[in-house]
């Protein structure tokens, strides 16, 4: 696997294959103000060209696979976030996720990390535990059905 550096030249390919990641997230949560699904491509496309914005393709045997942004303004005491991090579906469960958040890890730094997912969203909060980060305590509830949590790796 690889990841591949995106830049706004990429904003639609990169919006096409996150609203196909979080599609069914969106149907099952309807958040319609947080859900990457419901994102315009001009929002994409502006997040692209921020100067601490750094999208990543995860390609697998030349396949695009999925994405991870990394909010790194590389400022002291300022921690690094993962947002969004998505594997396509046909994808899921290889082992590409795991794989991205150690390979920005080891492009970022391993330590100061933190990030959000969906409380209700078991597999991703076992992803992320396995991965090191431990829940911060802090959350947000969006509707009835959804909670976000934070995430932490110090």
């Amino acid at each position: 696997m690889e990841l591949i550096r995106m830049g706004p030249e990429d904003a639609c390919k990169l919006w096409d294959m996150q609203v196909e990641a979080f599609w069914g997230l969106y149907q099952t949560y309807r958040d319609t103000e947080t859900s990457p699904a419901t994102e315009t491509v001009e929002k994409v496309r502006a997040r692209l060209k921020q100067p601490f914005t750094y999208y990543y393709c995860i390609r697998e045997n030349g396949v695009d696979v999925g994405a991870v942004r990394v909010v790194d303004t590389r400022a002291e005491g300022v921690p690094k976030r993962i947002s969004p991090l998505f594997v396509l579906p046909a994808y899921r469960n290889r082992g590409a996720a795991q794989w991205a958040i150690r390979a920005v890890e080891e492009r970022h730094g391993s330590s100061g990390w933190e990030l959000e997912t969906i409380l209700q969203e078991k597999g991703n909060c076992y992803l992320y535990e396995k991965m090191g980060y431990h829940l911060s305590g802090e959350q947000a509830v969006i509707n009835e059905k959804m909670t976000l949590v934070l995430y932490k790796k110090d």
